[in-house]
């Protein structure tokens, strides 16, 4: 049963015990009134009547003159009493009265008649005043039933509601009380406390729910608190002594935690940043304003963003930023090797997305900032690189004087020489040639790698960088009877462009267009404009390029495979001796990737061309500033 329930029949009860008492006592009340009203109505009336009948037969017969209107006084009371026959006997009474009024009206008054009506009246009055006492007994015996059921029904509600009163307040306050004390036990962490309430009603169903939660939080506080706090210190620990710069935030923005290298590198202290506002911080801090420009920007929240970063590393160390005394294990060595200087940081932003308990979407939970040392890295492939540019560079000279040898050897002036000796120094020149554009890419590729592209940007006309790149190429490709077919725009716009890197670019995708073409077969050259930009297209007719290979076709050093065979007009042709699709180092299509782009140009791959393939880029038209 409820409490509510409880309480309800409690005062329903309340109700019903005042309800019984008010009605009792109405009861008894109507009782004694019908009984006072009887006495009145029934037999005092009675009494006045014979009264005033006696008072009247009085003045009749008062001397020396009788009262005339005694006659009439009487026979009025007379009717009255008539009228008024309530108790047994009065009738008969009433009766002989009539009749001995009627003799004493009707003829002489004599004293006989007269002593018969006096005792007629007494006899009215006799009976009447006993009916009196034994109402007013009948009355008496009310009041006193009234007194006693009264006392008997007042005393048991009285102490019913004694009894309420003492456990009522014990009921609803004592269990109260108890979960006030088990939840003062639970605040002091003693998750053991239980309620003993033991009842159906409300207060029994909040122990049971408070006992299960005392029971799940001491679990909780036994089991999980304990591995969740080791792994949370475990997680701080380990973010601590990595060797990147990690920066946490919430969903909002607000840092969560920073580890050393982080704040060392933003020079600013751990107690400075935790807690504070990222967009904050940034404005008086260029790095974290760099950290942070990828997350306040609308790009999508789920994409990871990556970028580069040269930042001065402080030394000597800002003050408590080595604080927890733990430092990155196994960074000693690259860690002195960077500090007081510029050093190179890969920038990678993560966002945080966790699935809510009792939910199926995931919801962004913030964001993590790694900044990776790759300085080591970095010097070592500017080593690599300068080792190559100087190499090259030391080889073009030996090359260049073997080249000058061999075109004196073929002049006639010098000797004659045979066929065997001719083809032998033919060989030798194409593989000094060979070593020369080995040389140049990797001269260019150097420059690509050190940022030192060296451009003189001026108005070029397209025409002007075509005829550049088919006249150095008509010779090769007259070697394999490949024609240029020629398709260039009249009146076209000058373009903004170095002159000698834009034809150099050209004449690569030309040699490799001529190198992948069969004999006899056209090379597609065409120069059209395209909005703003004017395009240059080679499209040639070879093999082509398999589909997994033409995603990474302007990457460094890469080379795709050799073919077997390729379609021409339809019909299939296996490679010539010497055809090698793949021959080459791999850097000429990468080199002029760079080159374009350094011009603010577009280059790329027609990816819809199968029979055969289609390079192009594009060039921005000449404004005069």
């Amino acid at each position: 049963m409820s409490i509510k329930s409880k309480i309800a029949a409690a005062l329903g009860f309340m109700f019903a015990v005042i309800l019984a008492l008010g009605g009792l006592g109405v009861y008894y009340l109507r009782e004694l009134s019908d009984d006072s009203q009887a006495i009145l109505t029934d037999n005092y009336i009675s009494l006045e009547y014979a009264s005033a009948m006696q008072k009247a037969l009085v003045m009749l017969t008062e001397l020396p003159k009788p009262d005339p209107d005694a006659l009439t006084d009487f026979e009025s009371n007379l009717k009255k009493q008539e009228t008024n026959i309530t108790e047994i006997g009065e009738k008969e009474v009433a009766s002989n009265l009539r009749r001995e009024f009627n003799r004493l009206r009707t003829g002489p008054v004599d004293s006989a008649t007269l002593f018969r009506i006096h005792q007629n009246l007494f006899a009215l009055d006799d009976i009447n005043r006993q009916a009196i006492i034994r109402k007013n007994e009948m009355a008496k015996k009310t009041a006193k039933d009234a007194l006693l059921w009264l006392s008997v029904v007042g005393t048991a509600c009285f102490l019913i509601l004694f009894s309420f009163v003492i456990n009522i307040p014990g009921y609803i306050a004592n269990p109260l009380r108890e979960l006030t004390r088990g939840l003062r036990q639970v605040t002091k962490r003693n998750f053991q406390e239980r309620l003993h309430i033991h009842s159906s009603d409300e207060f029994g169903e909040l122990a049971r729910t408070f006992n299960s939660m005392a029971q799940k939080l001491d679990e909780y506080e036994h089991s999980n608190l304990a591995r969740v706090l080791f792994d949370k210190r475990r997680i701080d620990t380990l973010i601590r002594i990595m060797s990147e710069g990690i920066v946490g935030m919430d969903e909002n923005k607000r840092i969560l935690f920073a580890n050393p290298v982080a704040c060392r590198l933003l020079g600013v202290g751990e107690g400075q940043l935790l807690g504070q506002y990222a967009p904050d911080v940034a404005a008086s801090n260029d790095l974290m304003r760099t950290l942070i420009q990828d997350i306040m920007t609308d790009k999508p929240a789920d994409l990871e963003q990556n970028g580069f970063l040269k930042i001065y590393d402080p030394r000597p160390e800002i003050p408590g930023l080595e604080s927890s005394g733990v430092e990155p294990s196994g960074t000693e060595g690259s860690e002195s090797a960077t500090r007081g200087k510029e050093s190179y940081f890969n920038r990678r932003t993560h966002t945080v997305k966790v699935i809510p308990t009792g939910e199926s979407q995931p919801q962004l939970a913030g964001y993590v900032m790694v900044l990776e040392n790759i300085t080591p890295y970095k010097e070592l492939d500017l080593a690599k690189t300068n080792f190559i540019a100087t190499i090259s560079h030391e080889l073009k000279t030996p090359l260049s004087s073997s080249k000058m040898s061999l075109k004196l050897l073929e002049d006639s002036r010098i000797g004659q020489l045979n066929d065997e000796q001719k083809q032998l120094v033919g060989n030798i020149g194409a593989d000094i040639n060979r070593l020369l554009n080995l040389t140049g890419e990797l001269l260019n590729m150097a420059q690509v790698e050190s940022g030192q592209i060296q451009l003189t940007i001026q108005a070029v006309a397209p025409a002007d960088i075509v005829k550049y790149a088919t006249n150095a190429l008509r010779v090769q490709a007259g070697n394999k009877h490949i024609t240029f077919n020629m398709d260039v725009d009249a009146g076209l716009p000058f373009v903004s462009a170095d002159p000698d890197k834009a034809s150099w670019v050209l004449v690569n995708f030309l040699s490799n267009a001529i190198r992948h073409s069969p004999e006899d077969s056209t090379i597609d050259v065409s120069v059209h404009q395209l909005e703003n930009k004017v395009e240059f297209r080679v499209r040639d007719y070879g093999p082509g390029i398999r589909p997994e290979h033409r995603d990474r076709v302007f990457d460094r050093y890469f080379k795709a495979s050799a073919v077997d065979s390729y379609v021409i007009n339809g019909q299939a042709r296996d490679a010539s001796p010497g055809e090698t699709p793949s021959s080459g180092t791999g850097l000429g299509l990468a080199i002029s990737s760079e080159f374009i782009q350094s011009m603010k140009g577009q280059i790329g791959l027609d990816k819809t061309i199968t029979d055969g393939a289609a390079f192009f880029f594009r060039l921005p038209f000449f404004r005069q500033d």
